[in-house]
């Protein structure tokens, strides 16, 4: 794929070249994205869901980029 590349001035007045636009055209489609109460059906799976997140959030047994390995 071929990215559309503009030439443009710097700050030190030196032209440079940068690339273009490089998304792909279209719209976003928020309803289908981010909307889990819409994808669980059941009781069971928003309660699975929930405590998978609180686990995530308040548990001591992860590691994620949020929290450290070792307490500073």
């Amino acid at each position: 794929m071929e990215f559309p590349i503009e030439r443009r001035k710097r700050f030190d007045g030196i032209d440079v070249e940068i690339l273009g636009e490089t998304y792909e055209p279209g719209k976003p489609q928020p309803e289908e994205e981010g909307n889990w109460k819409r994808k669980l059906q059941t009781i069971e799976e928003i309660e699975k869901y929930l405590s998978y997140a609180e686990r995530y959030w308040y548990s001591t047994e992860w590691y994620g980029s949020e929290k450290r390995k070792t307490p500073a």
